[in-house]
């Protein structure tokens, strides 16, 4: 069985703003192993970013991380935990062991300063040795995402660059270190699709390449039908559904992955109109009681208004947090 790089353990990430607490997490739990794809996946709002932003303590203010766990895997073996590290440790593994494609690539980069000084302080913040070398790893993972003319692009700003071209210039900045875990926050979002593909074909081939391992954040299930290896269901902080994913495709059990899947056009399929999911996502400050699926959720019954449902193992690998009694009777153990 392949090793651990990241165990996330019931995970609480609270907001406190003026209107009042909003609970951007509660609960979450998972694991990803070395050299898979594990996405994160559901609405806009569920809490992916979060937890992503979590694993290294990026949470913003006035955020904060309740509780939970962290664990690492480093490569040495060691694990630490990273919601308990000195800060000064804590900077030794962001942008080294845990690099992160943040959703704008413009925001990402510093209009200010040319490609190659942003892509060489990345190295030299770690320690990769003198400027001239940090010049030709540059060059050297420039082309291994494949910008052409990559000794000309080093001395280009931002702002004279198109968007794909600039995510994967933070594709190429973020692997400078050879990450042993990429966190890709919707890596394709502000592409269109002929360069999401591209993109998404470069990521798994540096995948390989380098040994990576890579959680992905995205709202599209055809992002993770093509490229995920486990997928984890959020819907307003907490995870509702976690299995490999053509377990998941071909037999989703939780009602909102259902709905999410029937949202989905399938060119396999005659289908006349897209079903939706009535209702809204639920309000944080004050999220509904027990299930917070259950106001949406077509097969609510009287248990979901009062009892929480927790993520169990239902089949091998394929967890869901469900009171569907069909569900409660397959608990495995």
């Amino acid at each position: 069985m392949p090793q651990k790089v990241l165990e996330v353990k019931d995970l609480y990430v609270y907001f406190y703003t003026y209107a009042g607490v909003v609970k951007a997490l509660t609960g979450v739990s998972f694991d990803v192993f070395e050299g898979e794809t594990f996405c994160l996946v559901g609405e806009t709002g569920c809490g992916k970013t979060v937890t992503s932003r979590a694993i290294t303590r990026l949470i913003p203010s006035p955020g904060e991380i309740v509780k939970g766990q962290i664990l690492f895997h480093r490569p040495n073996g060691e694990v630490v935990n990273n919601l308990e590290l000195p800060e000064e440790e804590l900077r030794k593994i962001r942008g080294s062991e845990v690099a992160y494609i943040f959703q704008d690539p413009t925001a990402a980069l510093d209009p200010l300063y040319n490609i190659g000084s942003q892509f060489t302080e990345t190295m030299l913040a770690h320690g990769s040795g003198p400027k001239d070398e940090a010049l030709r790893k540059a060059v050297e993972m420039f082309t291994s995402v494949r910008i052409p003319d990559p000794e000309k692009l080093v001395k280009r700003h931002p702002h004279e660059l198109s968007g794909g071209m600039k995510q994967r210039v933070v594709i190429a900045t973020s692997l400078s270190n050879r990450p042993r875990l990429l966190i890709a926050d919707e890596p394709t979002s502000n592409v269109d699709v002929t360069i999401q593909a591209q993109l998404l074909g470069l990521l798994m081939g540096l995948r390989r390449d380098f040994g990576m391992t890579i959680l992905l954040i995205t709202h599209n299930m055809g992002i993770v039908a093509e490229v995920g290896d486990r997928v984890a269901v959020m819907y307003a902080g907490k995870i509702a559904e976690l299995a490999p994913v053509v377990e998941l495709f071909e037999r989703p059990l939780h009602p909102y992955t259902q709905g999410l899947l029937r949202a989905v056009p399938n060119p396999l399929r005659r289908i006349e109109r897209l079903e939706s999911i009535p209702g809204t996502i639920p309000n944080l400050i004050s999220p509904p009681s027990g299930c917070r699926f259950h106001p949406r959720c077509p097969y609510a019954f009287d248990s979901c208004p009062k009892e929480e449902p927790e993520l169990i193992e239902v089949e091998p690998d394929h967890y869901v947090a469900c009171l569907l009694p069909p569900l409660q009777q397959r608990r495995k153990g």
